[in-house]
């Protein structure tokens, strides 16, 4: 198939586009070229890329940012989600939209319970509401969509906005002697559905399948891990022994967010098989690259 992504240079599309071209797939990549904000940028780029598949990562991902930018995120990430719809309807009304929604769209799980599909939309969040209103517009659209909604994932990559990868910059400067020994982190008691980047470019893969039915499918790993423990993995594989200091600006309430990906499961045959402490220790080891090579 002719692939189109936008956002392809983030973090996941980093990861998916070399897997799409690994499977045969002509694979078309935008990022910040083609602003989603701009439907007649989105129509004319749709236009030119005449795709079978079309994969829309083009989003900001950052819960803490949306609170201080809620208009923003609501432009980026339900008006993008908009343009590329209303353009895929224009120039290519038979392609395959993979919509990357969110897990965060349900709110916390209640009672520990794995959410599955059916479960009510209580974004809690202008990130969460912005990806719930993208997600609805999607599954009404009249397209061939199917809406991911990832759970919390990690990797070589990821911005240090994210938890896992915050706190492994860290670790790697306190190693090289560029931070005091003291690890500044927010609420190490909620609890987070992890995986690994790597098992979510897989499952968007697999949903790009045209065999697979449209609708709505969870990418969770099923299990909640507390936060904390996300914390010790990445200690132990590192020699430094950090104050570990709470920071009012990285609290969250003590919650969890935990999904049910059997549907994804009996749809793809997908399953994770990228074990949590081996995804820390690649993340690790990625930010020591980085901070031994940066001046």
């Amino acid at each position: 198939m002719r692939v189109w992504i936008t956002g392809a240079r983030g973090f996941v599309g980093s990861w998916l586009a070399p897997r799409l071209a690994a499977a045969g797939h002509a694979v078309a990549c935008v990022d910040r070229e083609v602003d989603v904000r701009d439907p007649e940028a989105v129509d004319a780029a749709v236009a030119r890329a005449a795709p079978d598949a079309i994969v829309h990562l083009a989003a900001l991902t950052s819960v803490a940012r949306s609170f201080a930018e809620p208009a923003e995120v609501a432009r980026v990430n339900f008006l993008g989600a908009l343009h590329l719809l209303r353009a895929a309807a224009h120039r290519a009304p038979r392609a395959r939209v993979l919509l990357v929604s969110s897990g965060e769209v349900y709110g916390p799980s209640a009672d520990g319970r794995a959410l599955d599909e059916r479960a009510p939309f209580l974004p809690a969040s202008p990130y969460a509401r912005a990806k719930a209103a993208a997600d609805a517009l999607g599954a009404a659209c009249g397209l061939d969509v199917v809406r991911a909604r990832p759970f919390n994932h990690t990797g070589p990559g990821q911005s240090d906005a994210f938890v896992a990868s915050g706190f492994a910059r860290q670790i790697a400067e306190i190693e090289a002697g560029r931070r005091p020994p003291e690890l500044s982190v927010g609420n190490l008691d909620a609890s987070r559905d992890f995986l690994d980047v790597g098992d979510v470019a897989d499952a968007y893969l697999r949903l790009l399948d045209p065999a697979v039915p449209r609708g709505a499918y969870n990418v969770a790993s099923g299990e909640a891990l507390p936060v904390r423990r996300i914390l010790d993995e990445l200690l132990a594989r590192s020699t430094a022994r950090p104050a570990v200091r709470v920071d009012a600006e990285r609290w969250r309430p003590t919650d969890a967010s935990l999904g049910n990906a059997e549907r994804l499961r009996n749809a793809t045959g997908w399953r994770p098989r990228v074990a949590i402490g081996d995804t820390l220790g690649r993340l690790l080891a990625w930010w020591r690259e980085q901070i031994s090579g940066s001046p």
